[in-house]
């Protein structure tokens, strides 16, 4: 019955995307055939999965959203971003799933599925036309992991609960909420039950965050950790907005108390006033002395209240002796005693070294930081793109794009060599940031279509977002200073099904309504 529900919702959802598909598109797939033709072309495709090199463009051209910027870089890398999520699409009697390694590793689930990056990939994975694929990997952890004889999704801690609501802000299938809500609910009280503190917030081991060898953490020391507190609140707080979608008010009302309680312990328990940081704090009560990146995650969730104090630990993100080396945004501080001292590629060290996973939370944290708070100082657009430019361009090795799993923050040397598992490292977002942060679309539950970009004045004279599915409508964002590009008018640019919804002349946040 499952399954047959499913099948039903994706025939709903996938006529209402095409109502539209008369409209005319600003861009064509021209650039999208050079960059797999490119891509495929320096690639060995040692591992096959659903969609191989050869379909590689059919099915993109099919499923993603096209763009186009005068970043090159990158422009580049979300195509690339793109081409190399697809390689980890499985298809399995239990529907699609996808992968982390793109070789098998003894430590992955069924399916060589791994939970760690698992929000990162439905956020990535929500822009796709066809949401069979995310659909049916939520399933997989919900219902068909726990059958197994040793359960994988709480091999790692996850924000799983809140990338399902923010699936959901892209689609709007209550359908799929209702089904979902009471195995995410249960989910969360086994949370409660093995990892939950009697004072009512979570430890968790630094490698079970996926952040082993940490300067504040052990693999077997109970921390209490930003990470997973943040996730906890974010989970908390989904919940409670997919109980109000479903009419469980009783629910709704104990989620929002579970989020609102976790909200003010982690304020008050793992914010160091001396270090002005959120910190990990470790069993006997002390905090870690340590700032490490993982501190600005809350920020992903928007936890903190707006407050300046809070605010003031932004000023370690471009600061070249906090978290500002040349090729990124590093694990931990570069003035702490212990940076980068935990051996170079010989673990997984958390401890000073560039991770994509980590880079990709800060970055979503930042963007919330700059649209949501009042109180962020220096933090800006041309912070946020400056950073997310550096991201774009450390996606190469020996000249060509490649994507891995940590690198050296001075040379970008990729720390796991040539290790075929690292190759196409499927624990990150790119081009999640790339639509709904750096161009901007900010996807929200109700019918009004956000739109706050950063990119900063005067950096961009012209880019395009087209062909995004978005409740029901396909839409277009362009941006041609002076009209000379696409030839369609001087400003900013929305279109919903062809139509435009709005225009200005100037490249700021706009809200307008999206029409049902």
């Amino acid at each position: 019955m499952k399954r047959i529900s499913i099948i039903f919702t994706v025939i709903i959802l996938t006529t209402s995307l095409f109502c539209g598909a008369q409209q005319k598109h600003i861009l064509t797939t021209d650039k999208l055939r050079n960059y797999v033709s490119y891509f495929n072309s320096i690639d060995t495709e040692t591992v096959k999965n659903y969609i191989t090199n050869d379909h590689a463009f059919t099915w993109l051209s099919d499923n993603v959203p096209l763009f186009e910027c005068p970043d090159s870089a990158i422009e580049k890398i979300y195509y690339y971003r793109w081409w190399t999520f697809r390689k980890h699409l499985v298809k399995t009697p239990d529907g699609f799933v996808f992968t982390e390694f793109i070789t098998n590793v003894n430590w992955a689930g069924e399916y060589n599925t791994i939970s760690s990056a698992l929000g990162h990939q439905i956020y990535e994975g929500r822009w796709l036309r066809d949401q069979e694929y995310i659909r049916d990997y939520i399933n997989f952890w919900l219902y068909d992991d726990p059958k197994q004889a040793k359960p994988h999704l709480h091999a790692f801690s996850s924000w799983l609960d809140d990338a399902v609501y923010n699936f959901y802000l892209t689609n709007q299938d209550k359908a799929f909420i209702k089904q979902s809500l009471p195995a995410l609910d249960n989910d969360y009280r086994q949370w409660e039950t093995e990892h939950q503190l009697p004072g009512k917030l979570f430890w968790q081991y630094d490698v079970r965050d996926a952040m082993e060898e940490s300067i504040s953490g052990g693999r077997h020391v109970k921390n209490i950790r930003p990470t997973i507190n943040s996730y906890m609140f974010g989970n908390a707080n989904a919940l409670a907005k997919m109980a109000a979608i479903t009419g469980n008010d009783t629910l709704k009302t104990i989620y929002q108390q579970k989020a609102a309680q976790l909200k003010q312990l982690v304020q008050d328990s793992l914010w160091d006033d001396s270090a002005k940081f959120f910190e990990v704090k470790k069993p006997d009560g002390h905090f870690a002395d340590a700032r490490e990146e993982l501190g600005f995650i809350p920020w992903y969730f928007n936890l903190p209240d707006d407050k300046p104090k809070f605010a003031e630990q932004w000023e370690q993100l471009p600061d070249v002796k906090g978290f500002n080396a040349p090729w990124g945004i590093t694990t931990a501080e570069r003035r702490h005693p212990l940076f980068r001292t935990h051996g170079s590629g010989h673990g997984s060290e958390w401890d000073g070294a560039i991770w994509p996973f980590a880079t990709t939370q800060t970055l979503k944290a930042l963007a919330n930081l700059i649209d949501n708070y009042t109180n962020h100082d220096d933090m800006s657009a041309k912070v946020f793109y400056d950073q997310f430019h550096k991201y774009a361009m450390s996606h190469i090795k020996r000249g060509v794009p490649y994507l891995g799993e940590y690198q050296d923050e001075k040379t970008g040397y990729w720390l796991k060599g040539d290790n075929p598992r690292s190759s196409y490292y499927n624990h990150s977002g790119f081009c999640d940031l790339v639509i709904s942060d750096l161009v901007g679309l900010r996807p929200r539950a109700d019918n009004v279509l956000e739109i706050a970009p950063l990119i900063p004045k005067g950096q961009w004279p012209w880019f395009c977002l087209d062909n995004v599915a978005y409740h029901g409508h396909i839409l277009t964002i362009l941006w041609d200073e002076k009209g000379s590009k696409y030839h369609h008018g001087a400003g900013f640019f929305v279109y919903a099904d062809g139509k435009v919804i709005y225009h200005g002349t100037e490249l700021k946040k706009v809200t307008v309504k999206l029409n049902s």
